[in-house]
């Protein structure tokens, strides 16, 4: 292929990356961008595989055919609480691939014995940057495969929510990290020594073992901001993949998924007023814990009021502006279709009608954007949490609907809480607040929730789902 065109196909594919990462940054366009960064990619794929000459185009052809049957497959299949589980299983595949990439480059090297001369010295003079970078692909798309696999036990419930801290962690980890980066070392400075296979493959095993150690002390908390950092992993995986085979197009994609996977990572720790290092190693968010069920600020008797569906389509019937507050509780119930159905009903009778999504509200980031999205609610009607939490104030109706720690105001006040700092939604200063739940037990952070024993809080015990649809037939019903 000529390499004119190979530069302006990958161009072609990088503008791509660009652009459909722009449009992802609105749920308005973020479909559309999607679909654009994945023709950029294909577009990658099959001028590599082509100009390289790995493969005739008969394989490319079924290679696009039989992959893009087994994606739309499971991307059709997945259940949307699951949805979660399976980006982390592609932040894993991500880093699979870089390392097999990567070290395949190392033990399929050429032989410097059947080298001409003038390949020999071009050869030595990229040694040492080449089998660096493989090193540094092996390391971060290790951690990154195996990080990716123990999140995804954690969500799936096969390995428990709850962080595992084993005693003396950080110092294990440092001495692995210092392993692994010696070990790097080692291998770059001496290609030609019989223990060079030996010390990549030391790396592989020490990089998959740091992995592990630091993903099992995360508790389900903090798992949106695991997910995004896994994600920046596989990309700068990718990049590291890129330098050693000297492809431009992997080396953008994988910067600008890095890049993009740092920023929201950031996004994700500012939203809970804490630091990556304090995510990391700090081991919040127990994710099985079902004591303190409800805590009053004061320290007095928690009283709980509750409200069964007819009495709340009444309340909601009569507001002026209900807010409905997503969280994880509504997306295992699969409750996101008829809490859209419930805004349109209100919207029919003259209520204004708001979402507002908490930035680490569910598993992942944008988790409740995706369920709403699923549902086809009106992008307008979604709010950030700096755009709508001062409404919460002339709210009438605040209808929070299984999120749990990031509507606690213990954030505000308890400096001995797990939560203080975090920022959460106003809900509290709502006219009336309903809660609707199936317990009162606690949420990803073990604690309980004041804002269940507040005087204006009522709770709608029950399956979301199956309490929404009672509450919309209540409202039909009073038509």
């Amino acid at each position: 292929m000529n390499e004119h065109l190979i530069n302006l196909l990958y161009l072609l594919a990088a503008s791509l990356f660009i652009l459909g990462l722009k449009k992802l940054g609105s749920p308005a366009t973020a479909r559309g961008g999607n679909r654009l960064a994945a023709v950029g990619m294909l577009i990658a794929i099959v001028v590599t595989l082509w100009d390289k000459q790995i493969l005739g185009v008969e394989w490319i052809v079924a290679g696009v055919v039989i992959g893009g049957a087994i994606g739309a497959w499971r991307a059709r299949a997945v259940e949307m609480t699951g949805m979660p589980q399976l980006v982390a299983l592609f932040n894993g595949f991500g880093g699979a691939a870089s390392v097999l990439v990567a070290l395949s480059e190392y033990w399929f090297a050429p032989n410097p014995e059947q080298l001409e001369a003038w390949q020999m010295v071009a050869w030595q003079g990229m040694q040492v940057d080449t089998l660096a970078t493989i090193g540094l692909s092996a390391l971060i798309g290790m951690v990154t495969l195996t990080g990716s696999l123990v999140a995804f036990g954690k969500l799936e419930g096969i390995l428990g929510g709850a962080p595992v801290l084993l005693p003396g962690r950080h110092a294990i980890n440092m001495l692995l990290g210092v392993a692994v980066i010696t070990l790097i070392v080692l291998f770059a400075a001496g290609p030609n020594s019989p223990w060079a296979p030996w010390a990549i493959v030391g790396v592989v095993v020490i990089a998959g073992t740091l992995g592990v150690l630091l993903t099992i002390s995360i508790g389900g908390a903090d798992m949106p901001v695991v997910i995004s950092l896994l994600n920046s992993y596989s990309g700068l995986a990718a990049a590291m993949t890129g330098f050693v085979l000297n492809n431009q197009a992997l080396i953008i994609s994988g910067s600008l998924v890095g890049a993009s996977g740092l920023i929201l990572t950031r996004i994700m720790c500012k939203a809970m007023n804490r630091s990556l290092v304090n995510v990391l190693f700090g081991g919040f968010g127990t994710g099985d814990a079902a004591a303190g069920a409800a805590a009053p600020k004061d320290g007095g008797e928690v009283s709980i009021r509750e409200m069964d569906a007819e009495d709340a389509s009444m309340v909601m019937e009569n507001a002026k502006l209900v807010i409905i507050v997503p969280g994880y509780g509504m997306a295992v119930a699969q409750a996101q279709h008829v809490v859209r159905e419930l805004g349109d009903l209100l919207e029919k009778k003259g209520v204004t009608v708001k979402y507002a999504i908490h930035p680490v509200a569910g598993r992942m980031p944008g988790h409740m954007n995706v369920l709403l999205a699923e549902a086809n609610v009106p992008y307008p009607q979604l709010f950030d949490l700096d755009d709508i939490n001062d409404e919460f104030a002339n709210c009438d109706v605040a209808l929070v609907i299984g999120a749990n720690d990031v509507t606690n105001p213990a954030a505000r006040h308890d400096t001995a809480s797990p939560i203080y700092g975090m920022p959460i939604l106003n809900c509290d200063h709502a006219k009336t607040v309903m809660v609707c739940k199936r317990s009162l037990n606690p949420g990803f952070a073990g604690i309980g929730n004041e804002l269940y024993g507040m005087a204006n809080c009522y709770m709608l015990f029950g399956d979301a789902k199956k309490m929404m649809t009672e509450v919309v037939a209540a409202l039909k019903a009073g038509d």
